[in-house]
């Protein structure tokens, strides 16, 4: 192998474990666009194993992979909709443009949809060039009153 192929297999894994993805897992993709990072979704998908399924999918998900730009409708719904689907511990990914990128959603956003929503961010990463990645999950005491 290659040192450039083996860069970017430890590239695409890097970028998987950053999200948490697991061989197996189902990973829902809501807000796709042409803009989204398809470098980024590919990892995602050969981490998996799995194609990425759509936010029409009967199946329970573990992660919702969620684009979101300014002027794209109601975060709040958009979050709540991506509940549905999701596993009891699964994770809802947040994505957004970067400050001074189209579509920027400034944090405030999202700090007052997701509590409202019923998650909780946990932490922020970089998601590609052009987008970053909140993590949002459901609140551990809501997860044991189920």
């Amino acid at each position: 192998m290659s040192a450039t192929a083996g860069q970017a297999a430890d590239g695409v894994r890097s970028l998987a474990d950053r999200f948490g993805i697991e061989p197996g897992m189902v990973v829902m993709e809501m807000g796709y666009d042409e803009d989204v990072d398809h470098d980024l979704r590919d990892a995602l998908a050969d981490r998996s194993g799995n194609d990425l399924v759509d936010e029409d999918t009967d199946e329970v998900v573990d992660v919702a992979l969620v684009w979101f730009r300014d002027g794209d409708g109601d975060l709040f719904e958009l979050l709540t909709d991506a509940l549905g689907p999701l596993a009891d511990a699964g994770t809802v990914w947040l994505l957004t443009p970067k400050a001074g990128r189209d579509g920027h959603v400034e944090p405030s956003e999202i700090s007052e949809s997701a509590p409202t929503a019923g998650l909780t961010q946990t932490s922020t990463v970089n998601a590609g060039k052009d987008w970053t990645a909140a993590r949002l999950v459901t609140p551990r005491t809501v997860r044991a009153k189920k």
